[in-house]
């Protein structure tokens, strides 16, 4: 996938209309609880403001419905920002109107301005020609820089770019990059990871990537119902008897293409997922009857150590175990550290959870590439389009 970005055109004095994620955890008492999303936005808009662009930055907050709620509006967002780029960040009421343009129009070059939330305006989630016509006519060129919803049809990030030269962000361009080379030329051996608590959410992924990697290693809640698919015992552990016949198939799909396909051999099991209660590690031969699963066992964390050992690409979706709980952590942690010091190989992390667990063990650094994308970094890793992506212009 070869699309434009924002160092292909010319950038120069004009109004940079930019699409970012600011979609962030915000208290009670109006304080940004986590500025990740933010921080990942500061290349793409240092790099217009070095360009003497003027800087008009649109993102949503929550799910709103097209009304106007104080608890989401972007101030606290715009607040953090100023501190982070260390210049003012004037932060306007609404996002379209004479008001808005009026603001714009008086911007001095490298100026930074943030609209308020584009879902406060029914016309975002619908994709309406109308309100991306409007927005259209604040910029003079469309930069997207928010991966984490382009698999959504917006106004902002496809109406939109019926209207204006539109390319995408320098974040953007580094998931477009990093993901691509996943599905079309990744270096082998590739090993998929994939944890979480559901197989449902994952069916379309393991199907797509088995046309790719050559190991599946499976941990969190979701291996549970491909272990009950297999008539292991697995107590009140999380398990969707729904999905078992599509577990046995998976594995048996795997097994005739001669991929390797990896579960648990023990797990870490606790009466009730409390922080305080008692645990045990077995054998998954030997699960109790009353037991509940929230973690892979230590011969489980060796076995993957030694199926990772010689990979060249590796994908991660999803968790272990329940990593919110530190008790619970351990085969997440340690996995996440040991691919972090492996060398000549390609390393991806995708999905909220899985980006949470390495920002929280402070790995980011030895990781190749950490999707900002949730539901994003699935559908494009399902061989789904993203129309977010599609609607962006390509290279000659």
């Amino acid at each position: 996938m070869n699309k434009k970005t924002v160092k292909d055109v010319d950038v120069r004095g004009k109004r940079a209309l930019v699409r970012v994620d600011y979609n962030v955890p915000i208290s009670k008492e109006g304080v940004v609880r986590d500025d990740y999303r933010i921080k990942m936005s500061l290349p793409t808009i240092q790099y217009l403001r070095d360009q003497q662009a003027k800087v008009i930055l649109t993102s949503h907050l929550g799910r709103p419905g097209g009304i106007v709620k104080q608890e989401l509006k972007m101030d606290p967002v715009a607040k953090v920002l100023s501190e982070l780029l260390g210049t003012e960040v004037k932060k306007l009421d609404d996002c379209i109107g004479d008001e808005v343009l009026q603001a714009v129009n008086e911007m001095k070059e490298g100026d930074v301005i943030l609209l308020e939330n584009l879902r406060f305006h029914k016309g975002e989630e619908d994709n309406d020609p109308e309100f991306a016509k409007a927005l259209a006519a604040l910029g003079d060129i469309y930069i997207d820089d928010a991966f984490a919803t382009a698999h959504r049809e917006a106004a902002s990030n496809v109406a939109i770019t019926e209207f204006l030269p539109s390319v995408a962000g320098l974040l953007m361009g580094k998931e477009i990059a990093a993901l691509s080379k996943l599905v079309e030329s990744p270096e082998h051996p590739f090993i998929a990871i994939l944890g979480g608590a559901k197989v449902s959410d994952k069916i379309g992924v393991i199907k797509n990537l088995m046309e790719r990697v050559d190991k599946f290693l499976i941990g969190g809640g979701m291996c549970f119902t491909f272990l009950k698919s297999q008539g292991y015992r697995i107590g009140y552990s999380l398990c969707e008897d729904s999905q078992l016949d599509i577990a046995e198939s998976i594995l048996l799909e795997a097994q005739n293409r001669g991929i390797k396909f990896v579960l648990p051999e023990d797990i870490v099991s606790v009466p009730e997922i409390k922080a305080e209660t008692s645990s045990q590690i077995v054998d998954i031969k030997d699960f109790p009857e009353k037991g509940v699963g929230v973690d892979i066992g230590l011969k489980t964390i060796d076995l993957f150590k030694k199926e990772l050992q010689n990979a060249r690409t590796i994908i991660w979706n999803g968790p272990l175990g329940v990593f919110e709980i530190e008790r619970f952590a351990k085969g997440t942690y340690e996995i996440a550290e040991f691919i972090g010091n492996l060398e000549r190989v390609t390393t991806v992390v995708g999905g909220g959870e899985t980006a949470e667990a390495f920002k929280k063990f402070n790995l980011e650094e030895k990781i190749s590439h950490i999707s900002t994308g949730g539901g994003a970094f699935l559908e494009f890793l399902e061989g789904k389009s993203l129309p977010g992506v599609e609607a962006l212009e390509d290279k000659d």
